[in-house]
């Protein structure tokens, strides 16, 4: 029988290598932190670790659904992932940092709306769920021993250690900030915004083709 800290351990090692990936989220969260300070960052990753638990959770109640959905509907998924992405990419290009770069405390947005944003942007994105069923196989995650406490444990231990992520990245990027001004934050809003516009229309193109032929 696996014990309690066993399984707590694996859903920690399972959040964090989740969140970890350094793709669109990460991005954004490093963009607010630069751009806003530290906790409407925060506030974007929480919301893209709930949106990781709901995966892992649909991954664990639902497996063999899951999988058939998204292998039958693959195509047309990416295609509307990428066009988020893309859109995205659109908005931060010619957004200008001068507007963002001062006192946190001057922000009226809500970290609902950071919360909310981070959710959605993780949430368009359901072939993440590969990823997710590859770390349960990996660590031997859905046992049959398992009870109902096992697995309140373990999935409350994946959010935990996705939570802890985004805390280590943010905490970190909020370090080097003063190290950044409006010409950089101008510069690396651009650079980034070729890397998922990039990232967009490579799956994009991919899904369309599928479609297609």
């Amino acid at each position: 029988m696996i014990h309690i800290p066993v399984i707590m351990y694996r859903g920690l090692l399972i959040g964090i290598l989740v969140s970890a990936p350094m793709g669109p989220i990460g991005m954004l969260c490093i963009q607010r932190t630069l751009n806003r300070g530290r906790w409407p960052a925060f506030a974007t990753g929480v919301g893209a670790a709930l949106s990781d638990l709901i995966y892992c959770l649909l991954t664990g109640l639902g497996l063999s659904f899951v999988t058939d959905f998204i292998q039958s509907h693959q195509s047309i998924l990416q295609v509307i992932g990428s066009v988020v992405l893309m859109v995205y990419a659109a908005y931060l290009f010619i957004s200008n940092p001068s507007r963002v770069l001062q006192p946190v405390a001057m922000h009226h947005n809500s970290y609902w709306k950071d919360f909310g944003t981070g959710f959605l942007f993780t949430f368009s994105n359901p072939l993440i769920l590969f990823f997710i069923i590859g770390l349960f196989a990996r660590f031997n995650f859905l046992a049959p021993e398992f009870m109902a406490y096992h697995y309140v444990a373990g999935y409350l231990s994946i959010f935990i250690g996705a939570i802890l992520w985004w805390f280590g990245v943010t905490y970190f990027v909020n370090k080097v900030r003063r190290h950044f001004n409006i010409r950089s934050m101008w510069l690396l809003n651009r650079i980034l915004a070729g890397i998922i516009l990039v990232m967009g229309a490579v799956g994009f193109i991919t899904g369309l083709n599928d479609l297609l032929f």
